[in-house]
Order: structure tokens, then C-alpha cells, then sequence
């Protein structure tokens, strides 16, 4: 979007627990970016999605369910969040369950709404046969005129939704380019792909995340508390900084398989890990009080695998930095770092910077040292300069058995994100580890790749 598009419109999604917003949300925005399950509560940040509808586009904002009587910490944050979204919104949807009877928080919902002053729909959902079509009609006792009774589920009844929420959108609004203008084709163009630098933030649940992520973004996008596992969508905000674009993504906190018992906390590892997947930068988040824990390492596991750029960020170091009043120094960087290796030595790569999410404390050079990892993420190495420096390297330093040596006659890089390197072997056997890792080593002294994995596979010449 250029600085003289204006943007879409936003419609958000609001409504008490469990009445089928999120169901509604992924219908219009065609993708499971919300969770959705039978449990209340589920989605409890902001989350938002593109519509393009006849020509017009539209942009979807899911709140979580709305109690605003509740003085708990969390619904009173989810609250907030929402009230964020109406103050940004160009009209609102309020979605009801037509299956339940009309209760106090949807009377006080309907009023808060209304006081409002934004074009407001009423989404009577799960109405799926013609008698709960015709009760629908009751619930225009809550006062909203513009009432559409439909099934998120199913789909019934969202066009005539949509066709009456494009009616009371301005047609400059929604359509930000005039028809007659064909869209740029720049826009498709793989340069302006390569810029945007996706960074999922991962870890175990409340080691500060959404802290980070607020602070990284200069917003309050994440609802932030001290109750574990807060996050269960992933929220995403996009930075600009030195002309480099940084799309953060906030995933659940990630516990091993056995830990999760509630349906939307084993949803939420699977799309924590799907997220991630879907980036180029993972941000593995520890918490400095706890040390490196055993869920740690296997959390950083998750990323090594999945071929991600990797940084370390050791958050919350300003509590142990204070003076003790145990009598003993401070923690230090060296000690703390040389501890964090021993743990999880397989991401000798990746950089560690020490922060304090809270306090802002180490954000410019988390920002420096992401965007060097996502440089060297996409390095390309020629196949001269890779035969080159093979012939200075000496293989017989490499702790391989005589039965499994092989002799490398050339190397190429196959692939970048990650770096991906093709070994042309005498014979076809299963290259050593030991080849592998000596290999990896020489081609960090030489290239460099901080923060990225490198991926290693060898292939005998084709005899025919």
C-alpha cells in the first residue's frame, strides 16, 4: 500500500464468549487465521484479515468475546483490546448465538455498541433452519435495526451480511483504487516479496512474548498478563525500520504435546508451529530468571528443524542484573551465554542478545542483529567460490572412520532460506555426520551464515 492509498475499511467482529465470532471471521476472510473450538474464550487478541468482495475491500478485525462486567485480568484486557478495535472500526458486527436466550451482557453489550455512533449489524449466528430463522426475529429487542440472521458455519446468510455492510461503507473508502486503474504490477513482483522479513516470536508460555512484541511494535497489540499461556492466536503487526519491513508474529506459548490438555491449547501448538514454519526469523524467547529449561531446548528444537534463522533473546535480563541481596555479584553475560550453549549446542549459529522487553532495554540491537540473520539467511555463494575454498580444506581433520570417508569432487549451493548445499561424492553412501559437521564448521569460518542453519546432501555423479 503507497502512501496515497487510503486503506480499507475495518469492520470488526465483536460479541460475547463462544457465539461464533472467529467461525465467522475465517468465512470472510477465507483462512483458519482464528481458532476455532467449543470451548469459550478462545480468541482473546486482535486478529485481522482482507476481504475483497465485489470489488470493494474490506479489512476484518476479530475481537475476543466481550464480558464487560468481568474485573478479571484477562477479560478485562480482552475488553480493552476490543474497545481498540471499535475506535478503529468503520462499522461494527455484533454476533449472537440464535440458538441461546437473550442475557444481561448482550443487553449491556448492545447499549455499549449503540452509544458508540458506528453503522452496527446484528449477526444472529447459528441459525440454520427456518424456525430459528423466524426466532431471530426476537432479538430485536436489543435495538439494532440492521439484524441478518446466518450460520458462520455454513455459510447461509454472509453475502446478504457483506451486501449490507458495503451499503453504509462509503464507496471512496472501500475501493481505494478507482476501477478504471489496473492494480501495479509491481505489487507481485519478487522484490517487494524479499523485503518484508517475517519474524515469529516463540517460546514457552509467559516468558514474555507479547511483551516483546508490544515493545518490538511500539504497540499494546498482545494482551500482556502473568497468567501463563495468555496468547492463543498468533497476532502479527508489520514494522518499518531502515527501509526494511518486519512482520512480527506473537505465537502461543509452546508445550510439549503432554502438557496440553484443553482443545484450543492443542490448537494453538499446532498453529504456534505452523507459524513458524511460515517465517524467516524465529525470535527464541527465555525467560533470564529460569535459565535454559529441557521445554526450551525442545522449543528451539521445533525451530532448528523446521530450517529457520535463529536469535536467541534472553528476556527479562534487568532482574537478574540488579544488585543480589543474596551477597553474591550480579549475573553475567559470559556465564549465562556459556550456559545457554551447553544446553542447546546444537544452536552454536544463532546469536544471543539479552534484553528486558519491559523496560525497551536492548531493542536496537535485536533490530540490528535480525536484520543481519535475515541478510545472511538469503547469501548466495557461487559454485566457484565454493570449489575454491574446497581445495584449501583439509578432510582428513575430519573425525570420519576410514570406511566411511568419500572423496568430494565438487560442492554447489543449491537453495538459500536456508542455505542448502549439494556435495557430488565418489561413491553414493549416506554422507558421515562427522563429514557433515566438520564441513558446516569450515563453511561458517569461511561465509559466515550467522543465525542460519545450514542444510548439507550429498549425491554420487550420474555414471550413465
Amino acid at each position: 500500500m503507497t502512501p496515497d492509498t487510503a486503506p480499507a475499511p475495518l469492520i470488526a467482529i465483536v460479541g460475547r464468549p463462544n457465539v461464533g465470532k472467529s467461525t465467522l471471521f475465517n468465512r470472510l476472510v477465507g483462512s483458519r487465521r482464528s481458532i476455532v473450538g467449543d470451548e469459550p474464550g478462545i480468541t482473546r487478541d486482535r486478529i485481522y484479515g482482507d476481504l475483497s468482495w465485489n470489488g470493494r475491500n474490506l479489512r476484518i478485525v476479530d475481537t475476543g468475546g466481550i464480558l464487560p462486567e468481568d474485573k478479571e485480568l484477562i477479560p478485562a484486557e480482552i475488553f480493552r483490546q476490543a474497545r481498540v478495535a471499535l475506535d478503529e472500526a468503520a462499522a461494527v458486527v455484533m454476533v449472537i448465538d440464535g440458538r441461546s436466550e437473550l442475557a444481561a451482557p448482550d443487553l449491556e453489550l448492545a447499549r455499549l455498541l449503540l452509544r458508540s455512533g458506528k453503522p452496527l449489524f446484528l449477526a444472529v449466528n447459528k441459525v440454520d433452519s427456518p424456525k430459528l430463522e423466524a426466532e431471530a426475529e426476537n432479538f430485536r429487542r436489543l435495538g439494532i435495526k440492521n439484524l441478518k440472521p446466518i450460520s458462520a458455519e455454513h455459510g447461509l446468510g454472509v453475502a446478504e451480511l457483506l451486501e449490507e455492510i458495503l451499503r453504509v461503507v462509503p464507496e471512496s473508502e472501500a475501493s481505494p483504487t478507482p476501477p478504471e486503474v489496473e492494480p501495479p504490477q509491481e505489487r507481485a513482483e519478487e522484490p517487494e516479496v524479499e523485503r518484508e522479513i517475517k519474524v515469529a516470536i516463540i517460546g514457552r508460555p509467559n516468558v514474555g512474548k507479547s511483551t516483546l512484541l508490544n515493545q518490538l511494535t511500539g504497540t499494546s497489540r498482545a494482551i500482556v498478563s502473568p497468567v501463563a499461556g495468555t496468547t492463543r492466536d498468533a497476532v502479527d503487526e508489520i514494522v518499518e525500520r531502515n527501509g526494511k519491513e518486519f512482520r512480527f508474529i506473537d505465537t502461543a506459548g509452546i508445550r510439549r504435546k503432554g502438557k496440553t490438555h484443553l482443545m484450543a491449547e492443542k490448537l494453538s501448538v499446532v498453529m504456534a508451529r505452523k507459524h513458524l514454519e511460515a517465517a524467516d526469523v524465529a525470535l527464541m524467547v527465555i525467560d533470564a530468571t529460569e535459565g535454559v529449561t529441557s521445554s526450551d531446548a525442545t522449543i528451539a528444537g521445533y525451530a532448528h528443524e523446521s530450517g529457520r534463522s535463529i536469535v536467541i533473546v534472553v528476556n527479562k535480563w534487568d532482574l537478574v542484573t540488579h544488585a543480589r541481596t543474596d551477597g553474591k555479584p550480579p549475573a553475567e553475560r559470559g556465564i549465562f551465554e556459556e550456559q545457554a550453549r551447553r544446553h542447546i549446542k546444537f544452536l552454536n549459529y544463532a546469536p544471543i542478545v539479552f534484553v528486558s522487553a519491559t523496560s525497551g532495554k536492548g531493542m536496537k540491537e535485536l533490530f540490528s542483529t535480525l536484520e543481519q540473520v535475515a541478510q545472511e539467511r538469503r547469501k548466495r555463494v557461487s559454485t566457484g567460490e565454493m570449489n575454491r575454498f574446497m581445495q584449501k580444506v583439509d578432510f582428513e581433520r575430519a573425525s570420519v572412520p576410514s570406511a566411511k570417508r568419500v572423496r568430494i569432487k565438487y560442492v554447489t549451493q543449491a537453495a538459500t532460506s536456508p542455505p542448502t548445499f549439494i556435495i557430488f561424492t565418489d561413491r553414493a553412501v549416506k554422507l558421515h555426520f562427522s563429514y557433515q559437521r566438520f564441513l558446516e564448521n569450515e563453511i561458517r569460518k569461511a561465509f559466515g551464515f550467522e543465525g542460519s542453519p545450514i542444510w548439507i546432501k550429498n549425491r554420487a555423479p550420474d555414471r550413465h
